[in-house]
Parts: C-alpha cells; sequence; structure tokens
C-alpha cells in the first residue's frame, strides 16, 4: 500500500512481505525524498524456545532448537551440539566432524537453491513469483529443483529425513550411514554442480540495482577451510576472536515495533552477516576455479552492494556441491558414531554458519545435565537493524521511481537477506507494572 500526501510525503507500507520464511511487514515514510521513518516489523508471535529449554536435559537441545526453523535445522543442531560438548569438555573426532560438514553441506545447498532460483531470482525479471519464471525460463526452475532435491537426499541419507533430522545427536549421530549409501550420492552431487554454474551463468545477466553499502561484515573464518561448521569470529574491520568472545562483542536489544531483537555490536553498530560476509572474508578459502566462476559472474571480493548477495548464495552452492562430493568420496563410517564422557557443570558456546549467517548458542548446564540457561542469536536478528537501514538507502536512491516500482525495489532489498522470520521471534521482552 503506497499513501502520497499533498505536501509530496510518501508512505509505502507492505502489509505482509511475500516469499520469505515467515511473518513480516514494512513500513518507510519520506519527506522531501529523505527518509524520516523506516521499520521493517516481524509480527510473527514469540514462541519462547530458550525458556523451553531450561530444566530439559542437555541431550534435548538439538532436537528441541530444531525446531526453530524447517529451513534450516541443521544449523540449530550443529550450534546447540557444539555448544553443549563445549560445556561438558567432549572432544568430537574429526571423522563425525566430517559428516557433520556434509550434512551440512546439503542444508547449504537446499536452502540457498530454494531462495535463489524460486524465491529471489523473480525480481530481478520483473516476475511475481517461481509460477511465472517457470513459464518464461522452465530449465532454470527444473534445474533448481532438481539441485534442492540433492541437498535434501543428502540430509535424508545422513538425517534420516530433510526436514528435523532425527540422526543427530550431542556428541555425533545415533547411526553413521553406510558407505554405499553416501558414496551412491556423488554422481548427483557432481551432475548438480554442473547445472548450479549454469544457473550462476544466467544470474549474472541479471540487472542488479546499482548500490553500495559500507556493511561491517562479520562472519567465521577457518584455517583453512570455507567455514560452515567452524571457525573463529572476524569481521572487516579486523575483529578475530574465539567463539566464546561473542558476547563481548555483540548484543540483541528490543525494539517496540517488531516481535524480534535486533543485533547490534557492543558500541551499537548494525552489522551484515550471511553469504556477502562470509564471500568477502573468505573469499581466499574457495578453490581457485570457484572464485574465477564469481569474479566472471561480476562477484569479486570487496563486493558491498547487497543486490549481489544473490550471486553469493549460488557461488556458496557451487562450493557446497564440489564440498559434499569430495567429502562423499573419502567417508568411511566413523566407529563408533558418537562419544560421550561423564558430565559436568559448564557453560558452553557454539556458532556455525547457517545459510543466512552466523547462529550463536550459549548454555549453561548443571552438574546432572539439566539445562540452567540458553540464549540463541539467529542471523535474521543481527541483520534486522540492516535490513532497515538498506530500506533507507534504497527509497533514498530510488525514491524517484512510481509508488508500485519503488515498493517492489523495497520487497527485493528485504529479500536479498533472505531473512528467516521465525528464527528471529525467539524472545520477546516483558514488562509488568503492578499496583
Amino acid at each position: 500500500m503506497t499513501d502520497k500526501a499533498a505536501d509530496g510525503t510518501r508512505t509505502i507500507q507492505v502489509e505482509a512481505l511475500a516469499r520469505v520464511e515467515g511473518e513480516g511487514r514494512f513500513k518507510v515514510r519520506v519527506e522531501g525524498g529523505k527518509v524520516v521513518r523506516s521499520e521493517f516489523s516481524i509480527f510473527e508471535p514469540p514462541r519462547y524456545f530458550e525458556g523451553l529449554l531450561r530444566g530439559r536435559s542437555f541431550e534435548d537441545a538439538p532436537d528441541v532448537t530444531s525446531r526453530i526453523c524447517g529451513i534450516c535445522p541443521i544449523a540449530y543442531i550443529m550450534g546447540a551440539s557444539k555448544a553443549m560438548e563445549d560445556a561438558l569438555g567432549w572432544e568430537i573426532p574429526q571423522p563425525i566432524a566430517d559428516l557433520r560438514r556434509l550434512i551440512y553441506c546439503g542444508e547449504w545447498i537446499q536452502s540457498h537453491v530454494l531462495h535463489t532460483h524460486l524465491l529471489h531470482a523473480p525480481d530481478f525479471l520483473g516476475l511475481q513469483d517461481s509460477m511465472e519464471l517457470a513459464q518464461s525460463n522452465r530449465s532454470l526452475v527444473e534445474n533448481g529443483l532438481q539441485a534442492k532435491k540433492a541437498g535434501n537426499r543428502l540430509m535424508e541419507v545422513i538425517g534420516g529425513r530433510s526436514v528435523h533430522p532425527v540422526n543427530t545427536r550431542v556428541g555425533g549421530f545415533y547411526r553413521a550411514p553406510e558407505q554405499e549409501a553416501i558414496h551412491g550420492l556423488v554422481p548427483e552431487l557432481e551432475a548438480a554442480e554442473a547445472m548450479s554454474i549454469a544457473a550462476l551463468d544466467a544470474f549474472s545477466g541479471f540487472d542488479f540495482p546499482d548500490l553500495e553499502v559500507d556493511y561491517l561484515f562479520v562472519a567465521l573464518r577457518h584455517i583453512s577451510d570455507y567455514p560452515i561448521t567452524e571457525g573463529r569470529i572476524v569481521s572487516s574491520e579486523g575483529l578475530d576472536i574465539g567463539v566464546a568472545d561473542f558476547p563481548d562483542h555483540f548484543e540483541e536489544h528490543q525494539v517496540a515495533h517488531s516481535n524480534a531483537l535486533q543485533g547490534a555490536t557492543i558500541d551499537g553498530r548494525p552489522y551484515l552477516v550471511g553469504p556477502l560476509a562470509r564471500f568477502n572474508l573468505n573469499a581466499d578459502r574457495l578453490p581457485p576455479d570457484i572464485l574465477a566462476l564469481a569474479e566472471r559472474a561480476g562477484l569479486a571480493p570487496g563486493c558491498r552492494n547487497p543486490f549481489k548477495s544473490l550471486l553469493a548464495r549460488q557461488v556458496e552452492t557451487i562450493y557446497a556441491f564440489r564440498e559434499a562430493a569430495r567429502l562423499a568420496k573419502a567417508y568411511q563410517p566413523p566407529e563408533p558414531s558418537f562419544v560421550e564422557a561423564p558430565l559436568r557443570a559448564g557453560t558452553g558456546h557454539g556458532i556455525t554458519e547457517a545459510p543466512r549467517g552466523i547462529c550463536y548458542h550459549r548454555y549453561e548446564v548443571a552438574e546432572d545435565g539439566a539445562i540452567v540457561s540458553a540464549t540463541i542469536v539467529p542471523p535474521t536478528s543481527q541483520n534486522q537493524r540492516q535490513i532497515e537501514l538498506d530500506l533507507i538507502g534504497t527509497v533514498e536512491r530510488f525514491h524517484n521511481l512510481d509508488d508500485d516500482d519503488l515498493q517492489w525495489r523495497c520487497e527485493q532489498t528485504i529479500r536479498n537477506y533472505d531473512p528467516c522470520i521465525s528464527c528471529a521471534t525467539h524472545f520477546l521482552k516483558l514488562d509488568v507494572e503492578r499496583g
């Protein structure tokens, strides 16, 4: 909905944002070409997962938190598992860590492909949705569905099912998949990588809006690998800290217009997590030929155009297929498939790179393994303030567009983040006044 007053003031309001996961809306008020108000509101009800965990066994955390999101359950499973293992002092052997990275590749693939091919690509082609895209470019949609199927299949074989896998646990996996089952995935993964390269070439021909944003990028960085399951926290301004130091540098706060907390640095600055941040902070960790594909598509290290996050996601999809095939070829069932040790009281921290950015977990555990407290900071919460600022930049940059086109551009701006709104509504500050 758009309103234009006699004095030229314009209000652009989308009551329900489509083609994102969850429920959200935004409102922008423009006066004289300048934005005087911008609110990205997540109105999906809070779900209190952190409160639900208190008093439960440490073993429940991965399964409970995976229900935060049906698109990225592995992010929560792995973050919760790593935080619990940190609290309990459990050491995870490399074969189990490799199997975790393999199933996480499946999540990256299915999530990224869903967004790039079906949710975001229509924006760049002036289409309403993937159904219209299928009519104009059937092969692009069919290839995307085939690639997503490969990611789902990877999660099914390792996790038991693609949505909320049931084979994962603190310490590893209940059962290690058979070697033949994992090796049998390699041809499909390699074929899907080739399809994903063709899709990147197609996406490179999109007309990306001319917009550069001075982001503070934050992501994990691994000593040798492109970060997925582990690493140190780094930023584009030189931050380099351990996972346990996250609360000393980042925080969340409540805003009146949203049910989701907003992340910021400890001194109040917004920051960006997700594919564009990962790419800019870790491009040197990509295989040289994949980095060359990115640059050929118009995505080079230092890119600060939020609309080119589509390209970053597709580059990561290619990498995830390559990495999954490598891990699958080398796979041997870990024996045993999980580790465990005596319980102890402790506090643990875990961060992994969800498709949308770093997802932080902190748990305090009692001597008997009961959860005393839980804190979960999902990527959409961390990005929410930056989304609002991007809306301001987009409206001011494109305010001369007519109302419908400007509204479209604002929706496209939010979809640059592939926001998982359900993930973000995990807490609501409650003030009670009593007589």
